[in-house]
């Protein structure tokens, strides 16, 4: 099978650079593209409070949904609290990592009925840093997540929680032979090329371009295995050898 490639925007919350985003969206829709919003559910970090809030920011989810957009879960607060890695060791930050399961539910909790008031039913789930541990991943299970957007295999599949896993890999575009691979972009500080860069990349690309939905209906029966492990685990050097080069 040829490769697929899923679009994901991460720190979508009030407070994002609006000026990009609304002409991102009108490429989005002009193509119609359907991409994976990782949605803050009660923003805390003045880092992501870029332009002014939008009032109608919920009315705008509730929209993005019914287009046929998948909304995740990006963590609570986005404030991290520990200096944790988590299981992939990406980052040392994290809102999750490190703290107990029982606080780590909570959390998880507050952040699904905070998007259940607002109208919005989901069930997938985007780590703030790529950092989350075991305990974690129980609490997802627990609070009734299905769905997470994240690790370095390339062909998606549950775990023994039940979890899909749907992996991401990229921060820009590439053409990679086969497998699903999710490129996640940060929007706030692009600038008019950056946006106009995208858009032709959409068109270069278009054809490999999928959604979160249809992967996650063509792989919701496969379990993930030894080969995705080891894949994972070389995929993650070489991903972490890159970083450190650069």
């Amino acid at each position: 099978m040829s490769a697929r490639i899923i679009l994901r925007f991460d720190d979508i919350c009030p407070t994002m650079n609006w000026d990009v985003w609304d002409e991102v969206d009108s490429h989005l829709a002009a193509r119609h593209i359907c991409p994976l919003l990782a949605v803050v559910p009660d923003n805390r970090d003045e880092a992501l409070a870029v332009k002014p809030p939008r009032d109608e920011f919920w009315a705008c989810v509730r929209s993005w949904q019914s287009r046929g957009w998948t909304i995740a879960a990006h963590g609570l607060h986005h404030i991290y609290e520990t200096k944790e890695a988590g299981l992939l060791g990406l980052n040392h930050a994290s809102e999750f990592a490190g703290l107990s399961g029982d606080v780590q539910l909570r959390k998880l909790i507050a952040a699904r009925e905070i998007f259940a008031n607002n109208g919005i039913d989901t069930d997938v789930w985007v780590a703030p840093a790529h950092s989350f541990d075991d305990a974690t991943l129980d609490a997802l299970a627990a609070a009734g997540v299905k769905r997470v957007s994240d690790g370095f295999h390339i062909t998606p599949g549950r775990d023994r929680r039940g979890l899909l896993w749907v992996p991401q890999q990229l921060w820009s575009f590439r053409r990679p032979p086969f497998g699903v691979w999710t490129i996640a972009f940060h929007i706030n500080a692009w600038s008019a090329s950056d946006v106009a860069s995208f858009a032709a990349d959409l068109d270069r690309h278009r054809a490999a371009i999928s959604d979160f939905e249809t992967v996650s209906r063509l792989y919701a029966n496969r379990r993930l295995g030894v080969t995705d492990a080891a894949v994972s685990r070389a995929l993650l050097a070489y991903t972490r050898f890159r970083a450190e080069r650069t």
